[in-house]
């Protein structure tokens, strides 16, 4: 029995005149069903299924334009290919807005039929086939990459590597490939947290060459781009992810135009008051609560932890001697402050630097205790993205970016740390004093397991205040999350396969930042 690849529906009022392409299309396993004009097609398709409609354009009583767009209204996700004669502009550009499938010129050949038509029907199919047997050629050179002793940049392009894959893997539906490129970075983010353990110290003593970190991605990344009269925004987005930045970049590009993609290696812990605080004071934190000692809190301490960022870049600016330019900090926290800086955007033209800070996942969730609502939609890498993508898409921020699209400006968008799926649970014990982090903690007399973190029993070593005389640090490697005995499995149930940020892995620690210009 032969097997069908499709049923088409072919409308053309010269139908006699195409008997060969039929039959080449039936001798390949198509079902071609033929009709000379629009109104036998309409009422064919309700009683028939037909996987794509070739339609002529230019037909006696009713054109091809006035049966595509009653398809389109009655039957919206029927692919429908346009074959015309005309070549006229407008034609095309009605036929394109009203969500043709594809667009062909009369004469067509078979073989032009034959393509459309697998790139409709089985585009997805072969798109699949062709990533897999891609990923199978790269997968020995990721394997081989990872077990030849990655440096600090060969880390940054590996992980690169894994998520263009992951992206392609998504794009393409090939989820057995998904489970093997999931097990290699799972494999990857096993050698991360034994490279960075080895090395942290010493990048933060300066013993060893260091990756671009948290304090210094103002001065080497932004301050050379700053100019008086060229109006720069730098936006810092929360918890934001280099594969959620690959995302988002597309909608981007329509707007404006990429000059440069980096990633930076977050300083630990990644978290916000850490990270970001150094981002915008060009310090260690050990150093800002030396040189803040007012401004910096501790995460026992009381009040918010990232109040005084504007005061750390207003003196990171005087230190390198760019106080004179004219800034501008905006900080994002609800809806109200999003919706006005769309308004205001143009406002903010006149600066030299406009620092904006979006709680992204603040946004999303409304509220960090909410973490149901975030775990539903975001169930795994692959829908968390999504949701990224769907947020910004609709954001008051890309909004705001929309309307400064085609004034001369600089834009720079990076973060403080990503997130990471948390799956494997790991027991800490402490003192009331130990904080409630669940991929890093900071206490006296933490009890752990060693082959779980990795700990600084003196936090000066990993450029750290020491809240306690006898504080140590431990940071959570892979994909684990730190729970305290009490009331155990509750606290497992309830944050196994959360997004959670603080600990050691690819995906919190090597972020993007990204310059673009106005196209």
């Amino acid at each position: 029995m032969n097997t069908i690849n499709g049923e088409i529906l072919w409308v053309d009022d010269e139908i006699e005149s195409l008997k060969s392409q039929i039959l080449f299309l039936k001798n390949k396993g198509y079902m071609v069903e033929a009709v000379s004009n629009g109104y036998d097609a309409l009422e064919l398709i309700p009683k028939k299924h037909f996987d794509v409609v070739l339609l002529d354009e230019s037909m006696p009583g009713m054109t091809g334009l006035e049966v595509l767009q009653k398809i389109k209204a009655e039957w919206p996700l029927l692919p429908v290919v346009m074959v015309t004669k005309n070549e006229a502009e407008n034609i095309m550009e009605e036929a394109i807005g009203a969500q043709i499938s594809d667009y062909l010129i009369k004469p067509v050949n078979p073989n032009q039929v034959l393509l459309s038509l697998k790139k409709i029907m089985e585009g997805k199919r072969l798109v699949s086939e062709k990533t897999t047997s891609n990923y199978q050629q790269e997968f020995r050179n990721l394997f081989m990459a990872l077990n030849d002793r990655p440096n600090h940049e060969e880390w940054r392009e590996l992980y690169r590597k894994l998520v263009f894959w992951e992206l392609e893997m998504t794009k393409s539906g090939s989820t057995e490939m998904m489970e093997v490129l999931q097990s290699q970075k799972s494999e990857a983010n096993t050698e991360f947290f034994k490279y960075v353990s080895k090395n942290y110290a010493d990048w933060i003593s300066g013993k060893s060459e260091a990756p671009l970190l948290s304090h210094k991605v103002f001065k080497e990344k932004v301050a050379p781009s700053l100019k008086a009269g060229t109006p720069t925004f730098l936006v810092v987005i929360d918890n934001f992810r280099y594969d959620q930045w690959k995302a988002i970049q597309p909608l981007l590009s329509q707007y404006f135009q990429l000059e440069e993609e980096d990633t930076f290696y977050s300083i630990l812990p990644t978290a916000t008051q850490y990270c970001r605080n150094a981002l915008f004071a060009g310090l260690l934190p050990v150093d800002i609560e030396k040189q803040f000692p007012n401004e910096w809190k501790n995460d026992e301490d009381e009040g918010g932890k990232n109040l005084y960022e504007d005061v750390f870049l207003e003196a990171q600016l005087k230190r390198l001697r760019l106080d004179s330019l004219k800034m501008q900090y905006v900080k994002i926290t609800n809806n109200e402050h999003a919706k006005a800086l769309e308004d205001n955007i143009h406002n903010y033209l006149r600066n030299d630097l406009t620092v904006i800070v979006y709680n992204f996942v603040d946004m999303l969730s409304h509220a960090r205790t909410e973490m149901e609502v975030l775990k539903e939609l975001a169930g795994d890498e692959a829908s968390y993205r999504s949701l990224t993508l769907s947020w910004f898409e609709h954001s008051p921020l890309f909004g705001a970016l929309r309307k400064i699209a085609d004034k001369d400006i600089q834009l720079l968008i990076t973060t403080d740390h990503g997130t990471q799926k948390v799956r494997t649970p790991s027991k800490v014990i402490g003192d009331r004093a130990t904080t409630t982090n669940l991929r890093y903690k900071h206490g006296r007399n933490l009890q752990y397991e060693d082959r779980d973190v990795l700990a600084f029993r003196d936090p000066k070593l990993a450029g750290l205040p020491r809240p306690n005389v006898s504080s140590t640090f431990i940071f959570a490697k892979e994909d684990v999350f730190l729970c305290y005995p009490n009331n155990y499995n509750h606290y497992v149930n309830y944050y196994r396969n959360t997004f959670q940020h603080g600990g050691i892995s690819l995906e919190e620690m090597i972020v993007p930042v990204v310059k673009l210009r106005s196209k």
